[in-house]
């Protein structure tokens, strides 16, 4: 078994949708500023995916420099990145996340997420599980000026 983290944060801009976990967000004030769709919660898992296979970051396999990315689908991304491991020949086995965000409550999402995260991994939505936590006020989560992922994901 193998194992891989991933990080990512992106700062709230007004006029901005908000998508975590492919799933976007309609009744929040702010969404994340990115070359992307700036999904912060996919990005982590991308790159504990890619970590875990030892295939490098999100940045080098799809860079904010190269305009084919531009507004890309976070979801997409992760298809992508599910091929990739079909080629090393490893499997996914679970994903771990959590996502610090003052605003909005997230909880009601959690099911669709990990439905939408587990159909681009090719995996069993009970084997992606999404968590989310505030920051009780404090960084630049907690004044509301951005959100941050943290995920693990396993290999076999």
């Amino acid at each position: 078994m193998r194992a891989g983290i991933g990080f990512d944060t992106h700062r709230l801009e007004a006029g901005r949708r908000l998508v975590l976990g492919g799933v976007e967000i309609e009744d929040a004030d702010a969404g994340l500023a990115g070359h992307s769709d700036a999904d912060v919660l996919t990005h982590a898992v991308i790159d504990a995916l890619l970590g875990a296979a030892g295939l490098g970051d999100i940045g080098e396999h799809f860079p904010d420099t190269d305009e084919r990315w531009r507004d890309a689908d976070s979801i997409e991304l992760l298809r992508a990145v599910s091929a990739m491991l079909d080629e090393a020949g490893v499997t996914p086995s679970n994903v771990d996340v959590t996502v610090a965000c003052e605003a909005p409550k997230l909880a009601r999402f959690r099911e669709h997420m990990c439905e939408r995260l587990a159909t681009a991994i090719g995996i069993e939505p009970a084997a992606v599980n999404v968590k989310f936590t505030t920051s009780e006020g404090m960084g630049f989560v907690g004044r509301g000026e951005g959100v941050a992922a943290l995920a693990i994901a396993a290999l076999d």
